[in-house]
């Protein structure tokens, strides 16, 4: 009874992770709450006909995350994740 007990234990803060993975970065709006001009590779030039986005956060390794969320959120796949002025 003891060692189920532990196994049981073990596994509850895998279950947390796992469904809080599914919920954050659900679409852009999430995730420009956070990264109000969307996240980037660092090194990442927005690709637009306009007036590029140079104001977004900075981090391969936060684009990486986000995109593990959700591959949807790079559209343009430029390396900036939901990028907006």
């Amino acid at each position: 009874a003891r060692l189920t007990a532990v196994f049981t234990a073990s596994l509850l803060p895998m279950a947390a992770k796992t469904s809080a993975k599914k919920k954050l970065y659900k679409n852009c709006t999430s995730l420009n709450k956070k990264y109000k001009h969307g996240v980037g590779k660092s090194g990442a030039k927005d690709r637009t006909s306009g007036k590029r986005v140079t104001n977004f956060k900075k981090s391969t390794k936060i684009y990486n995350e986000a995109m593990s969320y959700n591959r949807g959120l790079d559209r343009d796949k430029d390396g900036i994740a939901c990028e907006k002025r």
